[in-house]
């Protein structure tokens, strides 16, 4: 899988479950650990997110990051 489809999917799952848990992008992040704006950009998908950072989003979000992920 080319980097730029892995980069897409991660960023589909991640919106896609946070909107069915019903945060903001500013809700999770803070959830998360994260700064907003990083989230923003990796939820775009204008940034890959490193597998620390999946990791904190799975355990904020209460799903496995084979979810956000997608394999």
């Amino acid at each position: 899988m080319s980097d730029d489809k892995l980069l897409n999917q991660i960023s589909e799952n991640l919106s896609r479950i946070r909107k069915e848990q019903r945060y903001t992008q500013r809700e999770l992040a803070e959830l998360a650990g994260l700064n907003s704006n990083y989230y923003a950009k990796v939820e775009r998908g204008d940034g890959m997110p490193s597998l620390k950072t999946i990791h904190k989003l799975a355990k904020a979000l209460k799903v496995t990051a084979t979810d956000i992920v997608g394999f």
